[in-house]
């Protein structure tokens, strides 16, 4: 049931990506995604590894309309920076705690910095990230914390 999942979702996003529906790039597509799903269940069979999915839905979806608008403030921000003659960039690294208990949430937390406009997650580390920032400013650590508790928020607790 998973692998059928797996080749209906990838065969969706080939569709939705491509936008050609001609039999050559379907055949293509097709041949994509078995390769694919060939792919994973040799990898499946070899190491058993699998992410365990352990989200709150809503929660995520939330989260996800969230980010969106962050993404968005942060690009009015950072075209504001650059389009800008004297182009006010205050470069810094720092250190960012994150408080996530799954792989998946660390993830999700360092890939949503890196989508956020002017910040790139550029080294992971157990218990915080090491940020860039294109214009650093006080408020960052505390909009990366907000971030953090949220990532944290849309993680299901596994019980000891």
């Amino acid at each position: 049931m998973r692998i059928i999942g797996t080749a209906l979702i990838l065969a969706a996003m080939w569709l939705l990506m491509s936008g050609l529906y001609k039999p050559l790039i379907l055949g293509f597509g097709a041949a994509s995604v078995l390769l694919v799903v060939f792919v994973l269940r040799r990898m499946d069979a070899i190491d058993g590894d699998r992410v365990q999915l352990r989200l709150k839905p809503l929660a995520s979806l939330g989260y996800l309309i969230w980010l969106l608008k962050e993404i968005a403030k942060s690009n009015w921000v950072v075209t504001k920076i650059i389009l800008k003659p004297s182009m006010p960039i205050r470069q810094h690294l720092f250190v960012v705690p994150l408080t996530q208990e799954s792989d998946l949430g660390q993830t999700i937390f360092a890939n949503s910095i890196t989508l956020t406009p002017g910040t790139i997650t550029v080294e992971t580390e157990p218990g915080h990230f090491l940020v860039h920032a294109l214009a650093y400013s006080d408020g960052d650590d505390d909009g990366l914390a907000d971030m953090d508790r949220r990532v944290s928020a849309i993680e299901k607790r596994v019980a000891a």
